[in-house]
């Protein structure tokens, strides 16, 4: 199972070398359905997403799956799906954020910024005038979910 998730990243690997785009997560469910999870500096359009998923599939079609028995979904993590890399974080900076700790507290507040330690949220009080900025160390986060904002 996991040969062709390596096998997969490798294929992507040069597709998207010297672009913004970055890979995010591979996953293999049963009957072969692989889905590929990109996301982009400057945001991943559907364009972007049909030219990697036709070559791709011919990669993994030729070289793991020849009698064409899988499926392939490239797309972008959903909207309500958590970070999981730095680069999401990074891009995400400016944006409203739910995080929850290890110990399922949640948090929500603008993602002010972030280093390779922590991530800092300015949260809003509430009967406090001026909002609160809070440190969290990634090795505190469970999970963070961009809130929409409507």
């Amino acid at each position: 199972m996991s040969e062709v998730i390596e096998k997969v990243h490798t294929f992507i690997e040069p597709m998207i070398e010297g672009t913004d785009i970055f890979i995010v997560s591979i996953k293999l469910k049963p009957i072969n359905n692989i889905k590929v999870f990109l996301d982009a500096d400057s945001g991943l359009t559907i364009e972007k997403i049909a030219s990697i998923n036709r070559r791709l599939y011919h990669l993994v079609q030729e070289e793991l799956f020849p009698e064409g028995d899988f499926s392939l979904e490239v797309s972008s993590p959903g909207i309500d799906e958590p970070l999981l890399q730095m680069r999401q974080y990074k891009k995400n900076v400016g944006r409203k954020v739910l995080v929850t700790s290890n110990e399922d507290v949640e948090t929500t507040g603008m993602l002010k910024e972030m280093t390779d330690e922590h991530i800092v949220l300015e949260v809003k009080v509430p009967k406090v005038k001026e909002p609160v900025i809070k440190e969290i160390p990634f090795t505190d986060i469970k999970k963070t979910v961009v809130q929409i904002i409507f």
